[in-house]
């Protein structure tokens, strides 16, 4: 095969999958139940089995620490109030 035909399809390659992020998804293998720390709770988001991962997990992101924590999804109601309390105490502080 031509050498430029190599390079061109190499090249085509490596913009896909950088420009698409298509690179292996980041997942949770296994949760845990970590209750103190969900006092510290910045943000969060759901992983889904459906999608590329294969179990649901909820993906908590707490305050200095660099990794989030992957916690049963049974938390959710319970981040839920958090976030929204949190969020409550910010309104009220700032005068909204």
């Amino acid at each position: 095969m031509n050498l430029k035909v190599v390079f061109v399809i190499v090249f085509l390659s490596a913009l896909a999958i950088t420009s698409t992020h298509a690179g292996i998804p980041k997942c949770c293998v296994k949760v845990r139940r970590v209750q103190a720390k969900l006092l510290k709770v910045e943000r969060w988001e759901k992983q889904d089995r459906n999608g590329p991962c294969d179990i649901d997990a909820l993906i908590v992101y707490v305050k200095n620490r660099t990794r989030p924590y992957c916690v049963d999804p049974r938390y959710a109601k319970l981040l839920s109030k958090l976030t929204n309390a949190k969020k409550s105490q910010k309104d009220q502080t700032m005068g909204v």
